[in-house]
């Protein structure tokens, strides 16, 4: 969390609605958020996991592009800032996209969406003033650049989210994992994509700020649906398998290192319709032919005590890595962690020892994600 003092935190549009709830607010990228509420991380965790979690997430940075010479132009503008398949990505769909340095380094993850005559994109919150400023940089002949400040974003996640979403907007159901639609409910213009950052099957909801608390509400108001703050929503994702910018991922980290190859399409791969071009694209291209150095692996601690991030890690004698995030894996009952370490030591099965307390215990290499994500394809 954020070393802030509360008097330079940014208030969220629904802070009275999660004091009345009994959250507790602490410092996260500039805002005070909801960590936890009486439930408890542990229970608001499973309860996502079984039911529905609602998540207040407005402390994204959520950004229209509007082409101002068609839209071609645009998705091959933003596509230059990026190793991604912009052009590629149809009307009404949704894609993971990173923000390339020159050195090949990660300057943010995001989500963007064709929504037809412009594209939306969602971006991190520490990262979000940067990002704005690099968009609007690089994209100024192609678009303009529109930061939203009057909208707040929620996720509904956890396999009751759908029916809940369905019983106020029926039809929501046919939506499939990464599509994006708009829909009204009750003059509120809600844009909404099928996505979220915890494993599991649910929507992110972009709402009008005036229509925020009584959206949130209804949906509280629904069965199985309860409030989640940020604890519950980090081991979630860390369950997942999913990075955390600043921790897993920033600019000293490639995303062939972070394990996120997937997510550069054929198109901009060696030999590809449209190959490289993006920033650090022959450091990228050459992991993605050659492999990295080194690699974002899971790991499973031994014992119950978890290992956070900054533990060390060893093999033998010799300091060979860093584990950047660790929990305790509420789904799984066990600690779990991710962090960086050697190619060569990067298969599953193999054993090092991180240091906790000045102590070595022993851990374990493994596959991820943690635990199967649920997502409606």
């Amino acid at each position: 969390m954020a070393d802030l003092e509360t008097t330079d935190l940014k208030r969220l549009a629904l802070h009275d609605l999660h004091v009345s709830l009994g959250a507790r607010m602490v410092p996260f990228a500039g805002y005070e958020m909801p960590v936890q509420y009486p439930m408890g991380v542990l229970k608001e965790h499973l309860h996502t996991r079984s039911a529905a979690g609602l998540f207040d997430v407005s402390h994204m940075g959520q950004v229209v592009l509007w082409p101002k010479a068609g839209m071609q132009s645009l998705m091959l503008g933003f596509e230059a800032l990026m190793p991604v398949d912009v052009l590629g990505l149809q009307e009404g769909r949704q894609r993971y996209g990173l923000l390339t340095s020159a050195t090949g380094g990660i300057l943010d993850d995001l989500m963007f969406a064709n929504r037809g005559d412009h594209l939306f994109v969602v971006v991190n919150a520490a990262c979000k003033a940067e990002d704005i400023a690099h968009l609007k940089a690089h994209l100024s002949p192609v678009a303009e650049v529109m930061p939203i400040a009057d909208r707040g974003l929620l996720a509904l996640q956890g396999p009751d989210a759908e029916g809940a979403l369905s019983r106020l907007l029926p039809g929501i159901e046919t939506m499939r994992f990464m599509d994006v639609a708009t829909r009204d409910w009750t003059g509120a213009e809600l844009w909404i994509s099928r996505s979220g950052y915890t494993g599991e099957d649910g929507f992110e909801i972009s709402v009008p700020n005036a229509h925020l608390r009584r959206f949130a509400d209804t949906l509280l108001a629904e069965p199985g649906v309860a409030p989640i703050g940020l604890g519950a929503r980090d081991s979630l994702r860390l369950e997942a398998g999913l990075c955390l910018y600043g921790h897993d991922i920033d600019t000293t980290t490639s995303p062939i290192e972070a394990g996120l190859a997937w997510a550069i399409q054929k198109s901009r791969r060696t030999c590809g319709a449209r190959s490289g071009g993006f920033p650090g694209a022959e450091r990228i291209l050459t992991e993605l032919a050659d492999g990295p150095d080194r690699c974002r692996v899971g790991l499973r601690p031994e014992g119950r005590a978890p290992m956070r991030d900054g533990t060390v890690l060893y093999n033998g004698d010799t300091e060979i890595g860093i584990i950047t995030s660790g929990g305790f894996g509420p789904s799984v009952e066990a600690p779990i962690a991710m962090g960086y370490v050697p190619a060569a030591l990067s298969a599953s099965g193999t054993r090092l020892e991180g240091e906790v307390r000045g102590k070595r215990l022993p851990v374990t290499v493994c596959d991820l994600p943690f635990r199967p994500s649920t997502y409606k394809r």
